[in-house]
């Protein structure tokens, strides 16, 4: 065979999987063998649509399975840091703003802004699929079930006046929340890559792909044609997940795709169905040549990639063996390599849906291309795996969870286990792989000095991806056991995206305008105050974090200083020259901002009334706004003037959070703030008051 790609590697990655905020949480997961399946958390939809199986068949209107993967408690996105207006907020999907989120840390992890080329030759492409979101749901409902609504309605009860349907129109659509045209441009598919591109300013191609459960590795396949075309030097790639709209969960009911026992087993026996995930995933990508180069940090190197389809079948959605196998050849083809050479492969990172027919016709394929496994000792297996058994079938982000995976089984040189799988299927026999119950050394073999592993994603409907994947060149494989140097994120550790979002810091500079480190804590779906964490509170005794990470003792509480109006960076960096250091929290200035629960709209500038600073304090914006300024190294009169009307209303969009992956819709309530009337039962609706603050 003849090696025809390029070869490119992955020099970050990002994931926000259930279980697993950042890369330390994920391959903690993936080598204990976590199992971050879950109830349909409270506030997804109205537990009055599950009938178990049992019950009597399938309904529109009912689903037999509330369990699947989820990522409600670690959903953060602090989205003034990126600039994004609260107007366009309501109406964005919340799986854009967590792509954002996610390709900036992915960013952050290749090395952050210092690591960039130019940026006309970045690019972005992901995989999203075009289910039926929880805002487009609510546009469907206020433009057409109103109006079907009200027309039914007249029908059935000829003697309602024109002014009593205006009212049920009135409050029925109010209850759907508010009505903002200008966002509703947030609710355009293509727009998951489009914002990424926009909020960290990649001029290179910018697109989604549709491809069903392929749709992620699809993305990789793109970007690493761009790469290998030399149309652009790094490339974002990978695949977003986050709707659980009961619509959706209806149909897969319906289909009889769920899993009647609530379990995913992957290449068991007795599998009966796939449980629901979510999730986002985001690789960097360059050359190799690139990036060894560059001296960049390498997980894994792609050296093939293949997409094929399945042409003519039995069924439009039933799964091909013919196309997966021409999919997987035509990587390995462009990989150079022989699959079925012994020791070619160590790890395989399956599509693994846990349906009987997917399963059984991705081990006939397995057995086509790789080989049959007689004669061979259970050490000389490779190991077949599903990470799907962890988190469920995050659909059109399942390829890239896959992907991420097997680049950090190669990076840490360890073999990873396959939940529920101690019965396997009668044809695993009849391939060359093995499963695992336990993590393991990834040993080198003598004969085979390179590991190497492989990832499959078959989409639904006849779309079949695969990549070839190798372990890093030796000169530029981490030589420590633990987690590469640029840290990813976790609940407990700061944001190391803002790098790719921030200027840089002069060591003399002030923080008195920088995005924010920390995100603050917010549930999926709506717009929520905000909350100061305990340990922030005045009075609470804890400590407080200082700009080089460690902490203090706690003394008089601080104040929200110039840092107050911190997203007005990115409302307007030209104003703003400076980013905080790293590790600085922003709790004491951001969420300290949502304490002032009354903020005006306006701060008056008020350079000529300063105010004597305090051992333990940061000087107040407004009257203290002098001090600040002057001894920073401030603005003028006029950028102060500037700087005070905006700083009001940031202060204002600071505390307010969106939660996500958008349980505000059509099947989901929102927040309910303290001492609201809104009813306690689930419904379609919004509070028709504005959130107390």
């Amino acid at each position: 065979m003849t090696n025809s790609q390029l070869p490119v590697a992955i020099v970050g990655m990002a994931v926000l999987l259930p279980g697993a905020r950042g890369l330390d949480a994920y391959w903690h997961n993936l080598r204990s063998g976590v199992d971050a399946i879950g109830e349909v958390p409270a506030g997804r939809w109205d537990a009055d649509y599950y009938r178990p199986a049992a019950a009597g068949p399938a309904a529109p209107d009912q689903v037999y399975c509330r369990r699947g993967g989820f990522v409600d408690s670690l959903a953060e996105v602090e989205v003034t840091r990126y600039g994004i207006m609260p107007a366009a907020v309501s109406g964005t999907e919340p799986d854009q703003l967590i792509a954002l989120d996610v390709a900036a840390a992915a960013l952050a992890d290749a090395g952050g802004e210092h690591g960039l080329p130019a940026r006309d030759r970045i690019g972005v492409i992901l995989g999203r699929g075009g289910y039926l979101t929880p805002g487009l749901a609510r546009l469907d409902q206020r433009v057409r079930t109103a109006g079907q609504l009200v027309r039914t309605l007249g029908e059935l009860v000829p003697d309602l006046s024109s002014a009593q349907l205006d009212r049920v129109r009135a409050a029925f659509t109010e209850r759907l929340g508010p009505d903002r045209p200008e966002a509703a441009i947030g609710l355009v598919p293509n727009l998951a890559a489009s914002r990424i591109a926009n909020r960290l300013d990649l001029r290179g191609p910018a697109y989604t792909v549709d491809a069903a459960c392929a749709s992620s590795l699809v993305a990789v396949d793109q970007a690493v044609g761009e790469l290998s075309a030399g149309r652009c030097d790094m490339m974002l790639a990978g695949g977003v997940h986050h709707c659980h709209d009961i619509t959706l969960w209806s149909v897969f009911s319906q289909l009889r795709a769920l899993s009647p026992t609530e379990r995913i087993r992957p290449f068991h026996r007795d599998a009966d169905g796939i449980l629901i995930g979510e999730g986002t995933g985001v690789v960097v990508l360059k050359r190799l040549a690139d990036a060894e180069r560059d001296g960049d940090r390498v997980y894994a190197v792609i050296r093939g990639t293949g997409v094929a389809g399945d042409g003519r079948t039995a069924g439009l959605v039933s799964p091909d063996p013919g196309g997966q196998t021409r999919a997987v050849r035509q990587a390995w083809r462009a990989a150079g390599l022989d699959p079925a050479a012994p020791r070619s492969i160590g790890l395989l990172e399956a599509h693994g849906t846990a349906t009987p027919a997917g399963d059984g016709a991705e081990l006939t394929t397995l057995a086509e291309v790789f080989g049959p496994g007689s004669g061979l000792a259970d050490e000389e297996r490779p190991v077949l795996g599903s990470v799907k058994s962890m988190i469920g079938h995050t659909m059109p982000a399942a390829g890239v969870a896959g992907l991420v995976k097997a680049a950090l089984a190669l990076h840490h040189a360890t073999l990873l286990p396959t939940l529920h799988c101690d019965d396997p299927h009668p044809r695993l026999g009849a391939t060359r792989f093995r499963t695992l119950a336990q993590a393991r050394p990834w040993d080198r073999d003598p004969d085979e000095p390179t590991r190497r592993a492989a990832v499959n994603a078959f989409g639904f409907g006849g779309i079949n991806a695969h990549v070839v994947l190798e372990e890093a060149p030796a000169a530029r494989r981490a030589t420590a056991p633990g987690h590469p140097p640029a840290p990813p994120r976790s609940p407990a550790s700061p944001n190391p995206s803002a790098s790719c979002c921030s200027r840089p810091t002069p060591s003399n500079a002030s923080p008195r305008c920088w995005t924010p480190t920390t995100p603050p804590s917010w549930p999926p779906g709506s717009i929520r105050p905000a909350r100061i964490p305990a340990r922030d509170r005045p009075g609470s005794g804890s400590s407080h974090r200082t700009p080089n990470g460690s902490r203090s003792p706690a003394g008089p509480p601080r104040r929200a200083g110039p840092g107050r109006g911190a997203a007005m960076y990115g409302c307007a960096p030209p104003r703003c020259s400076a980013a905080p250091p790293t590790g600085w929290r922003s709790s004491s200035l951001v969420w300290r901002a949502s304490s002032h629960r009354r903020a005006p709209m306006t701060s008056p500038p008020t350079s000529a009334c300063p105010r004597r600073r305090t051992p333990g304090r940061r000087p107040g914006w407004a009257r203290g706004r002098a001090a600040g300024s002057r001894t920073s190294g401030g603005t003028d009169s006029m950028s102060s003037a500037w700087a005070g009307c905006w700083t009001g209303r940031c202060a204002r969009w600071a505390s307010y959070r969106t939660r996500s992956p958008g349980t505000a819709s059509a099947s989901g309530r929102p927040w309910r703030p303290p001492g609201s009337t809104h009813p306690a039962k689930w419904t379609d609706s919004w509070p028709s008051s504005t959130p107390t603050r």
